[in-house]
């Protein structure tokens, strides 16, 4: 296969859509990066910092460790325990012994972080707002692209948590053919229609993404 050029040699670009979506992407990630330096610069945080206290704040405590933040965030356990440690310092967040495991340690947000990190979680909002100019079936549409190419990533190990209804062995895709709502949710026996697949699931159970999605690009979401 003939190497493509770089994404952003524009005399390429502005003829290859793979190019285009790609470079859009960055540009929505450069956005992401300046929110998160806004809002942390306010707080004097970093934007590690500003992400860790949120994801503190919604994840259960089964992934409140600084092995699930290294691996969400694909981040060394030293840089973690680092970061963990300035937000300790400023008492916005404790350790406290695992009952369930010894060798390991829960995360918890003080009082101070708690309400500091309700605050922090409305860095993206902004973002969402800005949604507004589209319809539902749209953003239904990008929602399906996007949670694909996730998938996509993940299998070329570029991202390792998603914990999203199409990588959970739960997940019964096409279970009710030619319905509002084609999918199926095994675990509450509910089913799930293209906008109401969920992209950070509480009960997610992994598989392999390689052996159990099959080909995303070939099933149809919507």
């Amino acid at each position: 296969m003939t190497q493509r050029p770089p994404v952003w040699d524009l005399t390429f670009q502005h003829d290859d859509v793979d190019s285009k979506v790609v470079a859009a992407l960055e540009r929505l990630a450069q956005a992401f990066r300046v929110l998160l330096w806004r809002v942390g610069q306010t707080h004097g945080l970093s934007p590690i910092q500003v992400q860790f206290l949120c994801y503190l704040l919604y994840q259960p405590k089964v992934h409140r460790r600084v092995s699930g933040l290294a691996q969400a965030f694909r981040l060394t356990k030293a840089t973690v325990s680092d970061a963990v440690s300035a937000l300790e310092s400023k008492g916005l967040v404790r350790r406290r012994p695992d009952v369930s495991d010894r060798r390991s340690s829960v995360l918890d947000l003080t009082p101070d972080g708690r309400r500091l990190a309700r605050r922090l979680a409305a860095w993206a909002n902004t973002v969402r707002d800005s949604l507004s100019f589209a319809g539902l079936d749209e953003k239904t549409s990008v929602l399906n692209f996007l949670m694909r190419l996730i998938v996509e990533l993940q299998r070329a190990g570029v991202i390792t948590v998603a914990r999203m209804c199409l990588t959970c062995r739960f997940f019964r895709p096409d279970a009710h053919p030619g319905t509002p709502t084609p999918h199926h949710c095994a675990l509450l026996d509910r089913p799930l229609g293209p906008a109401t697949l969920r992209v950070d699931c509480p009960e997610h159970v992994g598989v392999e993404v390689a052996i159990s999605m099959g080909n995303p690009v070939q099933r149809s979401l919507v």
